[in-house]
């Protein structure tokens, strides 16, 4: 479900409309959905849209802004359960391989839209980087406390298994790609760690 701007009354037109590009962007990309088909399934008028999006990009702008909120959610919430950083990269392993298992998983909402919006200079482009800074800055965070000064390599690392296992997963058995993954995110926690504590 999306949720509405922090601080702001929630507009259940908004949040239909973001609902629904949401859903079918996600599972059919983002090029070949229209306008026109966002209204008719959101159930608004054109009016509406435009009222709440000025433009196709706007709203592409807000869907990748809703997963990244939702993924900061997931991260967030497996420090909080965790406070042992190496457990925690683990939980935040367990949630991403529990995604690339789930019914209708379609691989990453952000690499896929990065091959949609190739350009350097396009906003949604660059909001994709912006999500992907953002989870390499977290994963560093947290492996800061587990491989010191390996923490940029280590997160580096992380982020790739994460990219190979999301592409991976919606092309061959799930269940295999989430099993690789954790098992290489595993490995990947443990040996820094040992590093770590020789260091």
């Amino acid at each position: 479900m999306a949720r509405s701007e922090p601080g702001t009354r929630p507009s259940e037109a908004r949040l239909r409309l973001l609902t629904t590009a949401t859903r079918i962007f996600y599972a059919e990309g983002i090029h070949s959905v229209g306008v026109d088909r966002i209204i008719a399934e959101a159930q608004v008028t054109r009016a509406t849209f435009y009222r709440h999006f000025p433009g196709k990009e706007d709203l592409v702008l807000a869907y990748l802004r809703e997963v990244h909120a939702m993924d900061r959610d997931a991260l967030e919430a497996a420090v909080a359960a965790y406070p042992s950083p190496a457990e925690a990269l683990l939980a935040i392993a367990h949630a991403i391989a529990g995604n690339i298992q789930s019914p209708g998983f379609r691989g990453c909402a952000f690499l896929n839209a990065a091959a949609e919006y190739p350009g350097a200079d396009h906003p949604v482009h660059q909001q994709i980087i912006a999500h992907r800074q953002w989870f390499l800055d977290s994963l560093q965070s947290l492996l800061t406390q587990v491989a010191r000064d390996l923490s940029d390599a280590a997160a580096r690392h992380y982020v790739m298994l994460r990219d190979g296992a999301m592409a991976a997963g919606c092309l061959f058995d799930p269940a295999l790609v989430a099993d690789t993954f954790l098992r290489g995110v595993e490995g990947l926690v443990r040996i820094h760690g040992e590093r770590n504590v020789r260091a």
